[in-house]
């Protein structure tokens, strides 16, 4: 019965680490195809000015939606891929990759009243705005919604009752043995439990969490490469586990 506990409990935080990975999956997809779209359907040059605020704008959302996920501060990043008049208002929102969301939205509206683009065209844009909006509700909804805190509390307490009582169960049927034998399904309880822990919150910045500063390098660099502007020197990743 406990290992049908700790099951349940290694697969409840397994699905939220995949769903957390198949989000990010997409929000590469999505960015890739809204700057596609920009470049080709738009009306404006490839190398012109809007184009790289608009690819600006995408890449700045992914960073936003990072450190909101992991609460950390995106003033750096704000200051290096938004124009100087939005910085400030950003920064004090509270939803920061829904603003920038916003502004990208705008400059399409900017696009259609100029005549660039048709009403179907700026439909296709808002149908993938539409997607990272989903994206964003999805990460948050696994940020805002932890396993409950009494069942890991019953199942922390539960294992560590059962290891305790285990060798009075077994002297009796192995002697000497016990021991080495309880050890060994101690060490097992106690490490599912664990694993589920380290995965149980898949935005953190432990080496077993989601590698969000890295996710958001590649789409960066991939979105720079698409419109063709310089790409970033990011140092080569040697190590086997990455931010």
């Amino acid at each position: 019965a406990l290992a049908l506990f700790l099951g349940f409990r290694n697969n409840a935080s397994y699905d939220r680490f995949v769903e957390g990975r198949r989000l990010w999956g997409a929000l590469l997809n999505d960015t890739r195809s809204l700057t596609r779209q920009a470049l080709t359907l738009s009306g404006h040059p490839a190398d012109s000015r809007e184009i790289s605020t608009f690819v600006h704008y995408l890449i700045c959302f992914t960073y936003c939606l990072k450190h909101q996920l992991r609460q950390t501060d995106p003033i750096r990043d704000l200051e290096k891929w938004l124009p100087t008049d939005l910085v400030s208002p950003i920064s004090q929102a509270h939803f920061k990759p829904i603003m920038i969301m916003k502004e990208l939205a705008v400059w399409v509206r900017n696009a259609k009243e100029e005549g660039r683009i048709d009403s179907i065209i700026q439909i296709a844009f808002d149908e993938n705005f539409n997607k990272l909006s989903d994206i964003v509700g999805g990460c948050e909804r696994i940020a805002s919604t932890p396993i409950p805190y009494t069942y890991n509390v019953l199942l922390h307490r539960t294992v560590y009752m059962y290891c305790f009582l285990l060798p009075f169960g077994f002297v009796d049927s192995i002697g000497w043995f016990t021991p080495l034998i309880v050890i060994f399904i101690t060490y097992t309880f106690i490490a599912l439990e664990a694993i589920a822990d380290e995965i149980e919150e898949p935005f953190g910045t432990e080496p077993n969490d989601l590698a969000l500063n890295e996710m958001s390098r590649m789409i960066e660099t991939t979105l720079l490469e698409l419109a063709g502007e310089n790409l970033p020197g990011y140092p080569k990743n040697t190590n086997h586990i990455i931010d």
